[in-house]
């Protein structure tokens, strides 16, 4: 049983082509230097429309998470329970991504534990960025 599949736009390709590469790209404001994430056309902070995906480091935070107990999908029914979760990327604050957490104990997920990208293939051709926990 395959996932959910992700259906990428004009606006978002960048971002799925990168994870193919396992690079983890967020659009940047080329005016103000903010990223923007989830992407848009317009730069949240100073309306610019000058955006551009740059590699970010893949390095944060668990901001916070659930552990989902009913599969909202069948491919996730023999996956639960799992740590569905908010990472603020080290970038800059507020900067956040949705993602599970992997390679990790349920009792030992906490919020704000460090956290690093881990690109996995979940389906033939289909790779996600993930993140565990961050080597000390």
């Amino acid at each position: 049983m395959l996932p959910p599949m992700p259906d990428p736009s004009p606006l978002t390709q960048f971002f799925w082509d990168g994870v193919a590469e396992h690079k983890l790209m967020i659009l940047r404001c080329q005016n103000c230097g903010k990223y923007i994430h989830w992407p848009r056309e317009l730069c949240r902070f100073c309306l610019s429309t000058n955006l551009a995906p740059e590699q970010v480091s893949g390095q944060g935070i668990l901001a916070t998470y659930t552990v989902p107990m009913q599969p909202m999908d069948p491919y996730f029914l023999l996956k639960v329970p799992y740590v569905l979760a908010v990472i603020e990327l080290a970038e800059q604050p507020n900067l956040k991504l949705v993602s599970n957490i992997v390679d990790c104990e349920l009792d030992d997920v906490k919020i704000t534990m460090p956290v690093e990208v881990t690109f996995r293939e979940v389906a033939p051709g289909v790779t996600l960025p993930l993140f565990k926990p961050a080597a000390v």
